[in-house]
């Protein structure tokens, strides 16, 4: 490589979001960018994350304070995974590669927006990171579904075990073998198997919670996989409230008929646990219309209101991988890796090219959307 060939700065920001330990970019992702050349990466210093920082200065990373992103230098790419502080409404003039949350028009998408506008700045949003064929070349999907399917059975070993008192908070596990442990452990206390309902079985995020369900020994005949042709008829479905678990998997992209009605759960039910995996919650079209909360991994479970007396509970944490966050980050950098290498050439990439475009038709339906 020549001395004038420029230098892609990926600078690899602090989260912020409470408990949240994942890292878009893993210390071995950052050491093979290193080495093929053409990258500079600066990660800053975090507690939170689960990768140590010593792990990144020996992949040849530069430390930085955390927080420090701001002052980045102009053409550092500012590459992080959730959302920026909401309290915060500076303009943004750097590039930045996240999660943003402001495509479907969830609640404040024009405020983020707007930020960039003001800065003159890019989104890279890694959601709409795309392939040829529509595929996002990187995901959480397989392990948001896996957590979330354990988050589900764990809160109906809870309502078994121990009715009546507060859900504890979720803290994230070194592994998942320690996680199913726990969750073995409990059903074998129960003496019976939970009925769990897998909407969006056949994605990466249902596939992760039907793997789940497997792998903590639920019958396969207590796993009902539903997928677009059995959803085809439109809701709502009495099949869900014959389930002591529901996990939403879908993928949501227009509006459709609602899954769960408030006459459904009001009453006679099965149904105990709902965990919205996808967490369409601020969505206008939310198939979940019974509720329009995030909950945390402080107060994971939200008591829906219902005539019925049989309680229900639903989980709407939308960063459910951050249990394993170690693996959930390995995976996803390592499948991100591709695409990263193809940023110096950005301007002509295809997945880069459209996801530019993706960006300024959003700026643009600012102006037309009510």
């Amino acid at each position: 490589m020549s001395a004038s060939t420029p230098v892609t700065h990926l600078w690899l920001r602090e989260e912020t979001k409470p408990m949240e330990h994942r890292a878009a970019l893993s210390p071995d992702v950052c050491k093979k960018l290193l080495e093929h050349g053409g990258f500079e990466i600066t990660v800053e210093e975090s507690e939170a994350r689960i990768f140590a920082d010593s792990e990144y200065e020996a992949a040849g990373c530069r430390l930085v304070s955390g927080d420090s992103w701001r002052t980045a230098p102009h053409d550092a790419i500012i590459t992080g995974l959730k959302e920026l502080p909401e309290n915060d409404t500076s303009a943004l003039p750097h590039t930045h590669i996240m999660f943003a949350h402001c495509y479907k028009q969830q609640g404040g998408w024009k405020d983020v927006l707007s930020r960039f506008v003001e800065g003159e700045g890019l989104l890279y949003d890694l959601e709409f990171l795309q392939d040829d064929s529509g595929r996002r070349v990187a995901a959480f999907g397989f392990y948001a579904g896996f957590t979330g399917s354990a988050v589900g059975i764990d809160a109906w070993c809870h309502q078994q075990l121990n009715s009546g008192e507060k859900y504890p908070v979720i803290k994230p596990y070194p592994n998942e073998d320690v996680l199913l442990a726990e969750t073995k452990e409990k059903l074998a206390r129960i003496g019976k198997m939970p009925r769990i309902m897998v909407m969006g079985a056949l994605g990466r995020c249902g596939s992760g919670a039907v793997s789940y369900a497997r792998k903590a020994g639920i019958p396969e005949e207590n796993i009902v996989q539903w997928d677009m042709a059995e959803t085809a008829k439109g809701g709502p479905f009495k099949e869900i409230m014959e389930a002591d678990i529901f996990v939403n998997c879908i993928y949501l992209s227009s509006k459709i008929p609602p899954f769960v009605t408030q006459e459904q759960i009001d009453n006679e039910r099965q149904l105990s646990v709902i965990v919205d995996v996808s967490c369409d919650t601020t969505n206008p079209f939310n198939p979940i219309p019974i509720y329009n909360v995030n909950t945390t991994f402080d107060n994971a479970l939200l008591d829906i209101q219902s005539s019925n007396a049989k309680p229900l509970q639903l989980c709407s944490i939308d960063h459910l991988p951050t249990m394993l966050p170690r693996e959930s980050s390995n995976q996803f950098a390592i499948d991100l890796l591709p695409t990263l290498l193809q940023l110096p050439t950005r301007s002509s990439a295809p997945v880069w090219t459209r996801a530019e475009k993706l960006f300024h038709d959003k700026v643009a339906s600012m102006a037309t959307s009510d």
